[in-house]
Parts: C-alpha cells; sequence; structure tokens
C-alpha cells in the first residue's frame, strides 16, 4: 500500500524564506468574504431605494468586488428587477452598475 504524505514531502526541501514568501502570497489572495444578508435587509434596501429615487437623494453603496470592499456615492438611475441590477450615476455623471448581491449596504449621504 502506497501512502502519501501530501506537502509534507515538498516542505523539507524549502528554504525558510520561501515559506515565508508563500505565506504572505497566500495572505494577500486571501480575499475577505462577502457577508450574508436575510431577507430584511434586501426589503431595507429596497425601501431606502425606492425613498431616495422619489426624493432625487443620493446614496452611499457599500458592495463587494472582486474580494474587497469598495464604496460607490450617486443617484439611482435605473433599477433592472430582471438581471438584479442597479444603474447608479455617480458625482462625475459616470454610469455604475452594481449588483443587488454584491451590495452590503446602503445609507444616504
Amino acid at each position: 500500500m502506497i501512502r502519501d504524505r501530501g506537502t509534507i514531502k515538498w516542505t523539507a526541501m524549502m528554504l525558510p524564506e520561501h515559506v515565508k514568501m508563500l505565506r504572505e502570497h497566500q495572505g494577500i489572495l486571501d480575499y475577505g468574504r462577502k457577508p450574508e444578508l436575510d431577507e430584511q435587509k434586501y426589503e431595507e434596501f429596497n425601501e431606502t431605494i425606492c425613498v431616495a429615487m422619489e426624493e432625487n437623494r443620493k446614496l452611499k453603496f457599500m458592495y463587494f468586488q472582486n474580494g474587497r470592499e469598495k464604496e460607490l456615492t450617486g443617484h439611482v438611475h435605473y433599477v433592472d428587477e430582471i438581471k438584479k441590477e442597479l444603474r447608479v450615476v455617480d458625482e462625475a455623471d459616470m454610469m455604475h452598475i452594481l449588483k443587488v448581491t454584491d451590495i452590503v449596504d446602503i445609507d444616504y449621504t
């Protein structure tokens, strides 16, 4: 019967500097995880977006993209319920498309 020791067999051939560099590199690649939101939070988002669209108020969106949390401030221009996306126009009149599932928090500015 063959017993494989996995990665243990390779660590003996690696220099401590290499092990340290690999751990640092893995730390850089280890992105944060998006928090799971419940239905109540999505209902709050919906209400906030509807009020902001009625009153033409700016919103601050906290969203996840590529494993990082980002921030966007602007007006909601359009809500696409089929694709579950928001089209947001920022201060520089640039159009941004946010997926509803990527949004972590919404607040008035």
